[in-house]
């Protein structure tokens, strides 16, 4: 079948679904036809055919998409990706413990400060923008003088 692991796992847990379902539908069938049999003979219940009635929802699994269905990253955007690993100054791999800069860069713990990479994001334009939104002018109408 060709199958990567993930695939087959999610094809035997839904062949194992389907045959779980089928047993369970089958021993309620079983199970109702027999008391159905007994209680009718005493006692006049309506008798429900459960062959008749449609067989329950199955569970779907999400359908992992093939290989040929896939798009195609292009190489400069996995070397993008592996990029953030290191510290931008000082070049020591930071991991998942990386801070990341208003700049749009990754610093270590010693470079993620302002100062210690010299960093191109102006912090005081955007602090004053941020001031002057929350706090707008309100300018009162003029009294008259008598």
């Amino acid at each position: 079948m060709n199958l990567c692991s993930k695939c087959y796992r999610d094809f035997c847990l839904k062949e194992q679904q389907e045959a779980s379902i089928k047993s369970t539908v089958e021993a309620s069938l079983s199970a109702s036809v027999s008391p159905s049999l007994s209680s009718s003979s005493s006692s006049s219940s309506p008798v429900i055919d459960f062959r008749s009635l449609p067989p329950p929802p199955l569970l779907t699994l999400p359908e992992v998409a093939e290989a040929e269905d896939v798009p195609t990253v292009p190489e400069v955007a996995v070397a993008a990706v592996s990029q953030p690993n290191r510290c931008n100054v000082c070049r020591k791999r930071v991991g998942l413990t990386g801070f990341k800069c208003k700049c749009g860069t990754t610093f270590c713990g010693i470079h993620r400060y302002p100062e210690k990479h010299a960093c191109s994001y102006d912090f005081k334009t955007v602090g004053k923008e941020e001031i002057a939104r929350s706090n707008p002018l309100i300018k009162a109408e003029k009294l008259e003088k008598i």
